[in-house]
């Protein structure tokens, strides 16, 4: 190995393992990497600056800027509650109608605000029934993510998946290109949850009350005895935040694949402005039929939308500046550095021939499920960006070394990314969810595990038939 790739390896180990634990900000993690990798020359000042100025972080940035203009309007819990009026006589049923207009609605905006608006409906909802939330509150958050496929710019990850190929010299993505593939998988993860997902959740609303006192009754206790003074060099045998449900997401701040408290969010739902509404709505489908006809690339088109409601004065500048999210614009770009080192240094390529060398005689679709299988897993413990970064130049050296397109693989790398359901603290609307229907991590195991692999099982039959290798 060269020396360039023994730092990018040490800088990249480093990175992963500070993530993993936990006690630092995501983003402030991203940026000490990418400097140190800059320090050591193994990146060019050039490359940090393309970085910054990507084409992934200036659509997310211009995306974001619109969909906080759509927020403050009050057209998100307009549409929320309309829905909710319209299926509540349908009873269960009704709900399930909801969430679906949630998943759908995820693929075009960021699923927090939405996750955010609807999961007090759907709670309110069931237990008007008398049924369980358990049952709604979690599909709820596995829906919208999974909805969140369905486009390009349905998350981050696509964005940034996308960006990363066209630096690698690949052809980007359309925004509906990818539709079929996340409309399977939305479909088949769809229905296992309506029948089979929910069904091993909470019953009813008073067992599930029984089962909050019960979890209360615990926390008090845990919470008298963490305040008594230690007995000599006895020590308690847990982590008191880790008892009460305090996640490293909640500690480290980070807003792409983490969530603090619900109640940050409580302004989200607001009166109806129409002017203001109906502005940011026909800019933001201006937006997306310019990116979907191919008429403008869509960082261009989200940019110039972004500065249009600064123009028509449907958000003043501060407020823009408000919905920019610059903790995940500046992950996004630290990453970005430490993905460019993995690829400028050699390191993707020895990563695919390593992989290469255990599943050639599977051939291209076996690689492919492989690909799929690490993603997955390291997106259980890492944020989808990170993984996303990380993963798609080894993507591209993989297919390229096999001799096939390496659509398939990105596209894998982006189903992958994002579809990861087993933990509550993987993607920032579990630990929404998780904290609003007083689920267990178990809870999240037990339905969550099983859907990361029909999911998975469905990406794989239909990423080749939807792009052939």
């Amino acid at each position: 190995m060269t020396l360039d790739q023994i730092i990018a390896l040490i800088v990249l180990v480093a990175v992963v393992g500070v993530m993993i634990h936990g006690r630092m900000r995501s983003d402030v993690v991203a940026l000490s990497g990418a400097a140190a990798l800059l320090l050591f020359g193994v990146v060019r000042p050039v490359e940090v600056q393309s970085a910054f100025a990507s084409p992934a972080v200036i659509a997310l940035a211009g995306l974001f800027v619109i969909a906080y203009a759509i927020e403050l309007s009050g057209l998100l819990g307009l549409m929320i509650r309309k829905a909710t009026a319209l299926c509540r006589r349908f009873g269960a049923l009704g709900i399930w109608v909801v969430i679906g207009l949630c998943g759908s609605v995820g693929g075009f905006l960021n699923n927090t605000p939405v996750v955010v608006l609807a999961a007090p409906v759907v709670r309110d909802m069931a237990k008007s029934l008398a049924l369980s939330p358990k049952r709604f509150l979690m599909p709820l958050s596995h829906v919208t993510v999974m909805g969140g496929l369905l486009t390009l710019i349905g998350t981050s990850t696509n964005l940034l998946v996308n960006d990363m190929a066209r630096n690698a010299g690949q052809p980007v993505f359309s925004l509906f290109e990818i539709t079929p593939v996340g409309l399977v998988i939305a479909v088949v993860g769809g229905l296992w949850l309506y029948f089979v997902g929910a069904r091993q959740l909470g019953r009813t609303a008073s067992l599930d009350e029984e089962a909050e006192a019960e979890r209360a009754r615990m926390e008090a206790e845990a919470l008298a005895a963490a305040r008594r003074p230690r007995l000599g060099r006895w020590r308690l045998p847990f982590s008191l935040p880790a008892l009460l449900g305090e996640s490293r997401s909640q500690r480290d701040g980070t807003g792409d694949a983490h969530l603090g408290d619900v109640e940050m969010y409580a302004s989200a739902d607001r009166p109806l402005q129409w002017r203001r509404a109906l502005i940011a709505l026909t800019v933001f489908v201006l937006v997306v039929a310019a990116a979907g006809l191919g008429v403008a690339p869509i960082a261009a088109a989200a940019f110039a939308g972004a500065v249009a409601l600064i123009l028509l004065g449907v958000l003043t500048p501060d407020e823009a500046y408000s919905g920019l999210k610059p903790d995940i614009l500046l992950l996004i770009a630290g990453m970005v550095v430490v993905g460019t080192a993995i690829e400028v240094t050699g390191l993707a390529a020895q990563g695919a021939g390593l992989l290469i060398e255990v599943i050639r005689p599977f051939g291209p679709l076996g690689a492919l499920i492989v690909l799929y299988g690490v993603t997955l897993f390291a997106t259980e413990l890492l944020s989808n960006a990170t993984v996303a970064v990380l993963v798609t130049p080894i993507a591209v050296a993989l297919a390229e070394s096999l001799g096939v397109d390496p659509r398939p693989f990105l596209v894998t790398v982006m189903m992958a990314a994002s579809a990861a359901f087993a933990t509550p603290f993987g993607y920032q609307t579990n630990v929404l969810v998780y904290q609003m229907g007083g689920y267990s991590y178990l809870d999240f195991v037990r339905v969550g595990l099983p859907l990361n692999l029909i999911t998975w099982a469905a990406a794989m039959v239909a990423i080749p038939l939807f792009f052939p290798f």
